[in-house]
């Protein structure tokens, strides 16, 4: 029983280990402008993000988009360039009326059959000029002005069913603060998939208007 006891606390350590050097990578940079009720108000600079657009269930978007873009920063691109992995990675259903997509790169819940953009952040030393053409089509790079949003954190697992729940807590505390939001809210994960659940962090956040 002790060994077995003992085994089980070497693996959790490991583990643990494993999930926080996994997860060191560069962050989007943010200014928390104020502390709310269960959320924050973020400003985040103006950055550059790689994105693609895909349909499908929360699982199959999420899968296909990630596979796109990590194609592109992996060597899929004219220099053959690594481009390092940042965070968060982002997703949130596209809207075809509007002109720009929030934030930077994963995962919003949205309907089977629905569009949602998958994008990741570009580390703070490329500019629009020096990153490398994206060889598959489907991978757009684009730059995201300067924004505020309203960010809801949780930890541990980011199913479906999760998301949605903690998307509409934040809209329903937005709008107990009378906060007026535009587009749609979005879902964002610091880190890789072998993290452990008590290490993670994930975001739901919506744009919001001044």
């Amino acid at each position: 029983m002790i060994n077995t006891l003992i085994a089980l606390i070497l693996i959790l350590g490991l583990w643990s280990l494993w999930g926080f050097f996994g997860s060191r990578v560069e962050q989007l940079d943010y200014k928390v402008v104020k502390e709310m009720d269960g959320y924050e108000i973020r400003e985040y600079p103006a950055h550059i993000v790689a994105q693609t657009t895909v349909k499908g269930s929360y699982g199959e978007s999420m899968s296909e988009g990630f596979s796109i873009v990590a194609g592109y920063i992996f060597g899929g691109n004219t220099k053959k360039e690594s481009i390092p992995m940042t965070a968060p990675v982002v997703a949130q259903k596209s809207d075809e009326n509007s002109e720009s997509i929030p934030m930077t790169a994963p995962v919003i819940a949205t309907p089977e059959g629905d569009s949602q953009i998958i994008s990741f952040s570009m580390p703070r030393s490329y500019t629009m000029e020096t990153l490398p053409i994206p060889n598959d089509p489907r991978v757009e790079i684009v730059m995201i002005p300067l924004k505020k949003y309203a960010v809801m954190k949780f930890s541990w697992y980011r199913s479906e069913a999760r998301v949605k729940k903690m998307q509409e807590k934040l809209l329903s505390a937005l709008n107990r603060d009378g906060v007026v939001t535009q587009g749609n809210t979005a879902y964002a994960g610091y880190n890789a998939p072998w993290t452990p659940p008590w290490m993670t962090r994930n975001e739901v956040l919506v744009e919001i208007i001044n």
